[in-house]
Order: structure tokens, then C-alpha cells, then sequence
């Protein structure tokens, strides 16, 4: 993995040992970009970023951290039966403690709103046109919120007949473009309860929204389904894989491989941050193409920067303790310094998120 250093870990919910390449941080600050990673294992969600030279990370405690999803001002995370919205108040970065020489966050996070889906195995989220689409795995469909429901069924394979809460087919991943859902990942193609199980090593597919048909098949356990620049890409997790998927010949090339089980991902300036997880031996892992080509010690949690052109590895974060899955991994493109105000926070009381058009009355 070459060269690493320990970081500074800020806060932090949970005792952890964390190490990155020397090579990350100066990555970071040429793409001006932080990484939050979440981690429902741990119960937390990892803040990534540079200054100075040196990485710096923050933990933010929350509930079975599942799908984060950013777009301007505004930032989701899914847990284990909510969706919490906040929005960036830039204002407020002043009033956030900073350790001595470190400068005044760029980015301040506020809790706005908080939705309850109930226990569906929330996965992936993201951002609409106007609405946040999520992942419903226990009930194999794409949603929306509603302020009537704990969740507003929009899509589901076409195979899947009815809403059962049974994970049939183990619908996990979302592509957007243009503002609505293009592609998805499963992992069979099944309308059993729990049926992916039998096929979770081969069975998988990358589906087009629109017609319901498959663009890649036989895949191993896929993830993370993202268009950039183009072309659409996937993480084949069960042989810890990025892929790049050639949609007109129904296959998917390797791009890169990782020592880990490949989950989580997001891009910036020609580089795609790849996130990792530690394969446990169990019902769900047991028996994917990953653990047959990497032994137990040498299996890796946490992210990898990759150059899309190459496949090259530009650095890493390592969990060496303390974590060993991960789920989502977002790039916070432009922001250097991001700051998340929790829930019991006094500030929260005191700050209001309102229109330019309230505001202007004030």
C-alpha cells in the first residue's frame, strides 16, 4: 500500500487508529475537496480533510450510517430508520471552535430536517431535481419522502411483482442524470424473499431505470452505480472492482483492483474516490471471488484515490482499527473546511435556515 503516516482523528465517537498515504492530503487541497465517509458499523460519520499539509479527521456519531448525499448547500444521511437533512450556514463558521492555528470553517452543517422511513434497510440517497430519491432494500424500490408516509414508492425491478419486506432482490444503488434515477445495482435478478442470497457471487446487475432492462449482468455483489463525464461506472464489490460498464456490449471493464470489498464512490477532476470494507466471513460475504484473492490479513478498509486514467492508486485512508466497513463515500467538491453543528448543540436553537425572501423582510 506504500508509505503512511497517522492522523490527527478529532473527537471521535469510537477508538480507532487511522494512517494515509503522504500523498493524500496535498490531493485533497489541489481538488479543494473534504471526503465524509460513513460508516454504519462504527455508528459514525467520517470527516475527511486537509490543511496545512496534514490530514485532519473529524467523527460525527450517528445511528447505523448509511447513504450521504450533497448538493449545494444542502446534505442527507441516511441511518437506521431516518433521513437527516441539513443545510451549509457559512454564517455560523465563526462560532465554531477550532483547534489553535487552524483556520474558521469554509462549510457549516446545521440539522434542518429530520424524515422517519421505519426500518427499510435504507442504502443509497440522492438528490433530485427538487425531491431526494433513497434506496429502499428491505422493500426492493426506489423512494421519495412524503410528509403523509414514511416512504413514497416510486420504482421497483420489474420483476419484483408486489412490496413485500422480505429484500428480494438486494436493490442497493442509484445512478442519477439529469436529475432522476438512470441506473441501479442488485444483486439478482428475484422475486423470493431473500432469493439474491443463492446468486449473490454471479447474479448481479446494473438495471436502466427506464426500461427496466439489464446493461451489465453476472456481476459479484455490485455497488455504488455512478455516471461521470459519460460513462457509466460500478463497483463489481465481490471482487473488489471499479468498473467502468460499456453499456452497448452489456459488459463491464476493470479499471482498478483493491485489496478490499469495494463500496462507496465519488469523483473529482479525474479521480474517483473508492470506498473500501474489510470482508467478514458470514451469510452474506461468505464465499465471494474477494476472498479467494486476498488473505484475511491483507484485506483493507477505507479509501482509495484512484486516477481514472490510469487505474493508479494517487493515495489512501486506512482504518487500521477500529472500523472495518464502510458504506458511502462523498466528495465535498469546493469545500475545504467542513463543520457539522450536532443535534444538542446550542446553535441549533439559535439558527434559522430561511428564504432570501424572508429574509428580505427582516
Amino acid at each position: 500500500m506504500g508509505d503512511s503516516a497517522p492522523v490527527q482523528a478529532a473527537a471521535a465517537p469510537i477508538d480507532i487508529t487511522i494512517a494515509a498515504s503522504p500523498s493524500l492530503a496535498p490531493l485533497l487541497a489541489q481538488l479543494r475537496t473534504s471526503l465524509l465517509v460513513s460508516t454504519y458499523e462504527a455508528g459514525a460519520l467520517v470527516v475527511v480533510r486537509a490543511l496545512g499539509g496534514s490530514l485532519f479527521i473529524d467523527m460525527v456519531r450517528v445511528d447505523r450510517a448509511m447513504g450521504v448525499a450533497a448538493i449545494r448547500n444542502r446534505l442527507a444521511l441516511g441511518t437506521r430508520h431516518r433521513i437527516l437533512e441539513m443545510s451549509n450556514m457559512p454564517v455560523l463558521s465563526a462560532q465554531m471552535p477550532t483547534a489553535a492555528g487552524q483556520p474558521a470553517p469554509d462549510a457549516c452543517y446545521v440539522p434542518l430536517n429530520t424524515h422517519v422511513t421505519g426500518e427499510i434497510d435504507l442504502h443509497e440517497i440522492a438528490w433530485g431535481e427538487d425531491e431526494l430519491w433513497f434506496v429502499n432494500t428491505r422493500f426492493s424500490c426506489l423512494c421519495t419522502r412524503s410528509a403523509l408516509e414514511s416512504f413514497q414508492p416510486r420504482w421497483r425491478p420489474p420483476f419484483v411483482k408486489r412490496l413485500r419486506p422480505d429484500d428480494r432482490c438486494h436493490l442497493n444503488g442509484i445512478a442519477m442524470d439529469g436529475g432522476r434515477p438512470a441506473y441501479v445495482t442488485l444483486f439478482a435478478a428475484t422475486d423470493e424473499p431473500e432469493g439474491w442470497r443463492a446468486q449473490r457471487t454471479t447474479g448481479g446487475l446494473v438495471l436502466d431505470v427506464a426500461s427496466g432492462e439489464a446493461v451489465a449482468h453476472g456481476l459479484s455483489m455490485p455497488h455504488s452505480p455512478r455516471l461521470y463525464r459519460g460513462e457509466l461506472w460500478v463497483e463489481e464489490s465481490g471482487r473488489g472492482t471499479l468498473a467502468r460498464v460499456d453499456r452497448a456490449a452489456g459488459r463491464c471493464d476493470t479499471v482498478a483492483a483493491f485489496d478490499g470489498f469495494t463500496r462507496g464512490l465519488d469523483f473529482v477532476g479525474g479521480v474517483a474516490f473508492v470506498g473500501l470494507s474489510k470482508v467478514r466471513e458470514s451469510r452474506s460475504f461468505g464465499g465471494v471471488p474477494i476472498t479467494e484473492r486476498v488473505d484475511v490479513d491483507r484485506r483493507f478498509c477505507g479509501v482509495q484515490a484512484v486516477d481514472l486514467a490510469t487505474g493508479r492508486s494517487l493515495g489512501f485512508l486506512q482504518f487500521e482499527t477500529g472500523v472495518g466497513e464502510i458504506f458511502a463515500v462523498q466528495a465535498l467538491q469546493g469545500v475545504v473546511h467542513p463543520a457539522f453543528v450536532e443535534d444538542a448543540d446550542p446553535l441549533v436553537g439559535a439558527s434559522y435556515v430561511l428564504s432570501p425572501e424572508t429574509l428580505a423582510q427582516m
